[in-house]
């Protein structure tokens, strides 16, 4: 088999730069736009939810450990009303 001529090459290179033109543009539809802003949008929202979770977590442990460093109490016994 002989190698490739310029020519054949030209037309490969010219081939794979149109496949790379023809393939940005339909993944730059609106609808591919629209989906990656929904993503973003949904992923700000579970960082926030994650975040929010993570200080609660924080603050339930803190009053864990207050309530474990508190003198025992009879479980019969009133407190003040």
């Amino acid at each position: 088999m002989e190698p490739f001529t310029v020519t054949q090459w030209a037309v490969v290179i010219l081939v794979f730069v149109l496949g790379l033109f023809l393939g940005g543009a339909m993944f730059a539809s609106r609808k591919w736009k629209r989906r990656y802003r929904d993503e973003a949008a949904r992923r700000e929202e579970l960082e926030a939810e994650n975040a929010r979770l993570h200080r609660d977590a924080r603050e339930m442990e803190t009053l864990r450990g207050a309530a474990a460093r508190s003198p025992a109490r009879d479980p019969h016994e009133r407190g003040p009303l």
